[in-house]
């Protein structure tokens, strides 16, 4: 029979009293009290190594890991875990059963709606009267599992579906896509610019908390048309739309479409598939016959907002096709009696384009621009001006029109319009060029030729979109 040696009882100023207990290894100390209070003041009670408790029980709660885990762990009763699935879904492992066992899992990144985590019961025992697994796959989530008996097992006693986390006052978004980019800009440290120069998502994950800062600056350009052969008219630039919000504030094109409230985009906490109008293709030389004319440019959206493609301008001597309307219109092929290509197609306000020109007898005529029409025909025929936006943080001119080509050894093709329209060619078409990437220019009309010569290719189009970001 063992015994309960007291070596010495110690008053503890204000922290109650000391119990020392002797004997050896393997003794078991009964204490036949109506309170007992451990440790002194300030101090701690802690197990031997090796040594265990029970009868305790826990109080519901764990105690929480706060290294985030990312990847596939045995749980530990008493303890809670974030389970970071962000690089990718896991496995968590419960221990085995034993009555008032507990553990908890939340979702650090809230990512389990796309990246799972599966919790498996430990051999025979079970989850909710089931030996199988349990998934865990709502965004935000939280659960607390607490073993009660062989017949239920596991028990899930709290199910959060969402845990709260922190709003940021303005948006926060994302993008995606190769070569977009979403970066500060230049000109203001509060503002981010999301810059599509080819089909991506533009991702909304949280909206701003006054919602005058959920509208949005954008630009939306299309792609430029694209030109016919052998005194061909410019190609069309293409269509230019522009909403200059107030809370993201830059300087602005004249197209500014603030004011008309249909032009406006709020957004929401969503994912905005984004288009971009490729440029139009010129038209291949034939021999001996020049053909029709170049193709339009490929329209760009965002949202509600549309930009049309470029005409594609005709060739010479095609008298009855007129030029091709389109955001900008495409100029008149020498010779040609059809109208010049009309902007503005279809119609929004402001104008999306203007229309291009007529010819001239051996000059093909200008291509539309965003800012202003093509030139007429003449000695030079050049294409219409575009118009210039800091959306980007940095003053820069688009969509400019094609100049249009002439047949005439000495006489010049146009000059494309400022904003990325191209040059016209002349005889035997050495200069013509295509309009400008990423601008939506208008290709140069291209100049007589010999057979198999050049074609040109309006210019691809961008989408450009600023917002607040604290």
């Amino acid at each position: 029979m063992s015994k309960i040696q007291v070596d010495a009882i110690e008053q503890q100023t204000a922290c109650g009293t000391t119990l020392t207990a002797g004997g050896g290894a393997g003794k078991t100390v009964v204490v036949d009290a109506t309170t007992v209070t451990l440790g002194r003041c300030g101090g701690t009670v802690a197990l031997a190594s090796g040594a265990s408790q029970t009868g305790f029980g826990r109080t519901g709660t764990v105690d929480w890991i706060t290294t985030p885990k990312t990847a596939t762990f045995t749980a530990v009763s008493g303890e809670g875990y974030f389970c970071n699935t962000s690089g990718g879904a896991f496995t968590v492992n419960l221990p085995a059963g034993v009555a008032g066992a507990i553990i908890s899992l939340a979702d650090y990144a809230a990512t389990w709606q796309t990246s799972n985590v599966t919790v498996t019961p430990n051999g025979t025992d079970k989850i909710g009267s089931l030996n199988d697994n349990a998934v865990l796959s709502t965004e935000g989530q939280s659960v607390t599992f607490v073993y009660v008996d062989s017949t239920q097992g596991w028990i899930n006693t709290m199910d959060s579906t969402s845990n709260v986390r922190g709003q940021p006052p303005f948006i926060c978004a994302s993008v995606s896509g190769a070569c977009n980019t979403l970066v500060t800009a230049p000109d203001c440290a509060n503002m981010k610019v999301a810059t599509f120069t080819g089909p991506g998502t533009f991702t909304v994950n949280s909206t701003a908390a006054c919602a005058a800062d959920d509208v949005v600056s954008y630009m939306v350009i299309a792609g430029g048309g694209g030109s016919g052969t052998s005194g061909a008219g410019g190609g069309g630039a293409g269509g230019y739309r522009e909403v200059v919000s107030p809370s993201s504030p830059y300087t602005g094109s004249p197209l500014n479409g603030y004011p008309s409230a249909p032009n406006r985009i709020t957004v929401t906490a969503a994912a905005f598939p984004i288009t971009v109008g490729g440029g139009g293709a010129g038209l291949p030389v034939p021999s001996p016959i020049p053909g029709n004319g170049g193709a339009r440019g490929g329209s760009s959206i965002f949202s509600s907002i549309t930009s049309t493609g470029g005409g594609g301008s005709p060739s010479q001597t095609v008298a009855i096709t007129p030029a091709g309307p389109g955001g900008s219109g495409a100029g008149l092929g020498k010779s040609g009696t059809g109208p010049a290509g009309v902007g503005n197609t279809p119609p929004v306000s402001p104008a999306q384009g203007t229309n291009g020109s007529v010819n001239g007898p051996i000059v093909g005529g200008g291509g539309g621009g965003a800012g202003g029409a093509g030139g007429p025909g003449g000695n030079l025929s050049t294409g219409g001006v575009g118009t210039t936006s800091s959306i980007n943080g940095t003053p820069t001119a688009r969509a400019g029109g094609g100049g249009g080509g002439s047949d005439s050894t000495p006489t010049p093709g146009g000059p494309g319009g400022p904003g990325g329209g191209g040059q016209g060619g002349n005889r035997p078409d050495t200069n013509s060029t295509n309009g400008t990437s990423n601008t939506g220019g208008g290709a140069g009309g291209t100049g007589e030729c010999a057979p198999g010569g050049t074609q040109r290719n309006g210019g691809s189009g961008i989408v450009i979109i600023r917002y607040k970001f604290q």
